[in-house]
């Protein structure tokens, strides 16, 4: 058994058995490299490998710290309540990042959900989920300006978009049929939410419209860290 794999396993074996708890910091490769007396290159490959197997993520800047394996959060896939109404009802530490408001190329499939000539411009509005401190979706919505003129100046203060959509009149919505489907992560979206390229994501595609006026409001598409959720369906 090589140097890596026996501080991998004994790394295991100290989070499974609590001596290190979820969003403890572990010690630093330096640290770890003078207590085993190895290289630090070994310490580092053996960070890398846990975070494979999905026991850490690290913090540019700020170190290694233990996943939260136990971060179980019933995930509903239905209903015209927001996800950040229900991460409050659910009595979670939560809170969402903006990430980005930005202008997208001509999308086929996106403008057909929208129900938007090719001529129409299309934003992209994404935000980060954030729950007991770990990134665990990453949600993104395509807004047409027609229906929203001032989206490009209020796009990157949205962090719920059915707050948003309130604000704007919009109170009673229907939501289209979502496509589900799983991915493996790419190397943004490992960087983002903190999760080892083994641990697949599951990606729901859908479309909101106003109950009222018949308006189709936007196109969503959110992905999530299968190993943070239980599914109703």
């Amino acid at each position: 058994m090589s140097v890596k794999t026996m501080l991998v396993d004994k790394l295991i074996t100290e989070i499974q058995d609590g001596y290190y708890k979820p969003n403890d910091k572990l010690p630093s490769e330096n640290e770890l490299a003078d207590r085993y007396h190895v290289p630090r290159m070994v310490v580092r490959k053996a960070y890398e490998r846990l975070q494979e197997l999905g026991y850490i993520f690290s913090k540019q800047g700020k170190g290694s710290f233990v996943q939260n394996q136990k971060l179980q959060i019933p995930l509903i896939l239905t209903g015209d309540v927001s996800f950040s109404e229900k991460m409050r009802e659910l009595n979670y530490d939560y809170r969402t990042v903006n990430l980005s408001c930005e202008v997208i190329e001509y999308d086929s499939a996106i403008y057909r959900s929208l129900r938007v000539d090719s001529n129409e411009t299309v934003y992209k509005i994404s935000r980060l989920r954030i729950i007991e401190d770990c990134p665990i979706a990453v949600h993104t919505s395509f807004l047409t300006q027609s229906v929203f003129p001032d989206i490009s100046n209020e796009g990157d203060a949205i962090t719920s978009i059915f707050q948003y959509y309130r604000s704007k009149g919009f109170t009673e919505f229907d939501s289209s049929r979502s496509q589900l489907s799983v991915i493996l992560p790419n190397q943004e979206e490992r960087d983002l939410l903190k999760c080892p390229s083994l641990v697949p994501l599951l990606q729901v595609e859908s479309g909101c419209a106003d109950k009222q006026s018949g308006t189709w409001l936007e196109h969503s598409r959110i992905i999530y860290r299968s190993d943070c959720f239980t599914y109703v369906i």
